[in-house]
């Protein structure tokens, strides 16, 4: 009589080669959890990008990272992404948005496509791939790693490829959480002006949480809309950017037809405005900020996981000075726009 494999025993398989990395990443998000909610200065999602680049250097644990925690990370690193930036879309709320006014709404579309446009071009000053340097640009003017990881799918980039913007990112809005609150007094800036700032400039939603909040819930509460008003504008962005790939498919380059929108952007375009509806239970929302830095914090550890930092140091000190000088002009325009919309 013949044997016949039975149909699960490939997904199985399968399974069973993810398990271990997605422990490892889910462990890893609840450590960093742990941390953040004794010490909320820290964010969660800085540190689960620190602890998958402790896994891939320490002795024993890098060769695991690299050898059978390896699948399950990777997915982690793709897939979680985009699971991630879809449940990012219940954090938005186009009221709280368009409360801001027109004005400031143009102002803060301004300042990311300024950024965008000139964190490009010093990235391609110092000599960094085009590809790179767009992910760069993507994750600064936006919000940080999960822009990057959204431009890379449009774009078709290879995972590997936004290893370095996302480490680059990572430790720049870390910068930020250390040296803006020091300039307040310096600056004379009001609570709110700062706020403003932090929203305007910082790149990851945490990072602008952790900074803002040094200054009091006034500047906290204007801070998470300037930024959500800058992360709204990852869908059009993005977008823009496949429809040029997609051009380019058509011109005949041998490139693969993209989707003008991946289905994950699109989603998180449908939850925020579900999130904008205002049917949604505080329950609900609050069930979905922790499964959004869940999935977020599991694929951030995937990526940090696939860094070496003798391969970064020896390849990344251009990266490195193109990252500082990024943010130094990032920070630039967002305090002006501060100004400009807090009179």
């Amino acid at each position: 009589m013949p044997h016949f494999p039975h149909p699960s025993l490939p997904a199985a398989g399968h399974l069973s080669r993810l398990l271990p990395g997605l422990l490892a990443a889910a462990a890893a998000v609840a450590l960093a959890l742990a941390v953040h909610t004794q010490v909320p200065a820290l964010p969660a999602m800085t540190l689960a990008v620190v602890f998958g680049l402790l896994a891939a250097n320490i002795p024993g644990l890098g060769a695991w990272s690299a050898g059978p925690g390896r699948p399950g990370l990777d997915f982690a690193g793709k897939h979680l992404m985009r699971a991630g930036i879809v449940v990012l879309g219940l954090k938005v709320s186009l009221v709280d948005v368009l409360g801001l006014g027109w004005a400031a709404l143009l102002l803060i579309t301004g300042v990311v496509l300024a950024a965008f446009a000139g964190t490009y071009v010093i990235s391609r000053l110092f000599r960094l791939p085009p590809q790179v340097s767009l992910l760069i640009a993507t994750g600064f003017a936006i919000c940080g790693a999960s822009a990057i990881g959204a431009m890379a799918a449009v774009r078709r980039i290879r995972q590997p490829d936004t290893v370095l913007p996302v480490a680059l990112v990572t430790l720049c809005g870390t910068l930020a959480i250390g040296v803006l609150p020091l300039l307040i007094r310096p600056l004379g800036l009001s609570p709110e002006v700062f706020g403003a700032w932090a929203g305007a400039s910082v790149h990851d939603v945490g990072q602008v949480v952790a900074t803002a909040q040094t200054a009091g819930a006034g500047a906290l509460a204007i801070a998470v809309v300037v930024k959500l008003t800058r992360v709204i504008l990852l869908a059009p962005i993005v977008a823009a950017a496949g429809l040029h790939h997609r051009r380019r498919a058509d011109a005949g380059d041998g490139l693969k037809r993209p989707p003008i929108v991946p289905l994950f952007v699109l989603g998180f375009v449908a939850l925020a405005a579900l999130r904008s509806t205002g049917w949604l239970a505080p329950g609900i929302l609050e069930g979905a900020a922790v499964l959004q830095d869940v999935v977020l914090g599991m694929a951030l550890f995937g990526l940090g996981s696939a860094v070496r930092v003798g391969q970064l140091l020896h390849t990344g000190a251009r990266a490195l000075l193109a990252a500082l000088a990024s943010w130094l002009l990032i920070a630039a325009l967002g305090l002006g726009a501060a100004f400009l919309m807090i009179r």
